[in-house]
């Protein structure tokens, strides 16, 4: 709540935050030790660029301030121990620059660690062998689309289908 925040509170954007009825968190301690102790089955991150292979760029660029790599670097690093890394990001950055590439040209945050790609566009399965298979299209795009926004090559799953909404 604007104006509330507790300065001895923070959230992965390093920014303070407040406790509202039916919140809960724990320590940054323990969540290193649900992470680095193979606890955790499921990661969904944001990305500033994805390869066709699975490599991620999501915690600097270069000449900016950097807040800090925060636990990302440790997320990703928990893909080798079976935990299932998504990652979900606008499928362009502003001015339609390609955020998915052939490799990335921002400092790596993981190497062939990325499971899924969902967009607003389209989802990809990743194989760090084989490369991005579309899987899931969004309404109104077509495969076109995604082609010419996207920097690298990838397959079209013979089972596409459109993206669907999960019920909760």
């Amino acid at each position: 709540m604007e104006g509330q925040q507790d300065p001895d509170l923070i959230n992965a954007g390093k920014e303070t935050v407040t406790i509202v009825p039916g919140a809960a968190f724990f320590s940054s301690d323990d969540s290193f030790a649900m992470i680095r102790g193979g606890h955790i089955d499921l990661t969904i991150l944001g990305a500033m660029q994805v390869s066709q292979y699975g490599d991620l760029a999501n915690y600097m660029i270069p000449g900016k301030m950097v807040k800090g790599m925060g636990g990302a670097m440790d997320l990703v690093a928990s893909h080798s121990a079976g935990t299932k890394v998504v990652v979900t990001m606008e499928h362009t950055a502003k001015g339609g620059t390609h955020k998915i590439l052939p490799s990335c040209t921002l400092p790596l945050t993981g190497k062939n660690c990325v499971d899924m790609i969902i967009t607003d566009m389209c989802v990809f399965d990743v194989s760090a062998e084989e490369g991005l298979c579309m899987v899931e299209i969004a309404e109104g795009v077509t495969v076109e689309d995604v082609v010419n926004s996207t920097a690298c090559s990838f397959k079209v799953s013979p089972e596409l289908k459109p993206m669907q909404q999960s019920q909760v």
